[in-house]
């Protein structure tokens, strides 16, 4: 389907009702977890995770916890909750991206979850010879006023969008210098799926689940699309394959073209 950022609204109260579904996707990340062992491998490289609004670092202990076990170096970002704002914070999360690099001597990929992902996209803007690749869960980097929780961060960070930085403004829905996956749920409560939807481009996807957007950080088919896109060889990306079983897991994504 094609559609248009502009169309983004914010979501229902229904959906923000239902994002109490986060956790039973949490009991089937632990059902499952045996089976999330299987997931594709890759070369270990180290993995940066950055959290959503409001959130620490422990939010992101499954999703760490699942990278350690399929042998990538996961860490989280260690700087207390995430309260922004947007074009300054990355600053501070450079360093710790650099430190990872000099450390594992590899370039990082970085994962964020919702507001985490703003970052995310910026950092691999700010550092491309650092960024592997990024992966965003349910980022507003589209339109993102829209967002249920525009307000709260509005009224905590004093940051509109026509207060952030001009260049920020001009490249935030514009797919990053590195690969790039957008992991997005047409349910998501907080963030409208309209707003989480890459632009199409060379070496820029979008990955469809059905969930909460809570729960993006432990949902089992989020933690095995991860895997899959974490194990391509550096130098050889390529596009989500639904083939086979994954037709019927992962629903066709969608387009927007403006």
């Amino acid at each position: 389907m094609t559609g248009n950022a502009e169309q983004a609204t914010r979501p229902s109260l229904l959906l923000q009702m239902l994002e109490s579904r986060a956790l039973p996707e949490l009991g089937a990340y632990a059902w499952l977890y045996p089976m999330l062992h299987l997931a594709p491998r890759g070369d270990g490289h180290p993995v940066l995770v950055l959290p959503g609004f409001l959130t620490t670092g422990a939010a992101t202990f499954p999703l760490r916890h699942f990278l350690k076990i399929l042998g990538y170096k996961g860490h989280r970002w260690k700087l207390g909750r995430n309260l922004g704002p947007v074009g300054y914070k990355e600053y501070e999360i450079l360093q710790r991206v650099k430190e990872l690099r000099h450390r594992y001597g590899k370039k990082v990929s970085l994962i964020g979850w919702s507001l985490g992902g703003l970052y995310a996209r910026e950092l691999a803007w700010m550092a491309p010879d650092d960024v592997r690749s990024v992966i965003t869960l349910g980022t507003p980097f589209r339109h993102h006023q829209a967002t249920a929780v525009t307000w709260l961060y509005e009224d905590l960070t004093g940051q509109e969008q026509a207060h952030m930085p001009e260049e920020l403004r001009q490249r935030m829905d514009q797919p990053p210098p590195v690969p790039s996956t957008a992991i997005y749920s047409r349910s998501d409560g907080v963030v409208p799926w309209r707003c989480s939807v890459e632009r199409p481009a060379e070496f820029a996807e979008n990955v469809r689940v059905e969930g909460s957007h809570c729960g993006l950080g432990h949902n089992p088919l989020v933690l095995w699309a991860i895997a899959d896109r974490l194990a391509q060889p550096e130098g050889k990306w390529r596009p989500f394959s639904r083939r086979g079983l994954r037709g019927l897991l992962y629903p066709k994504p969608d387009c927007i073209d403006s």
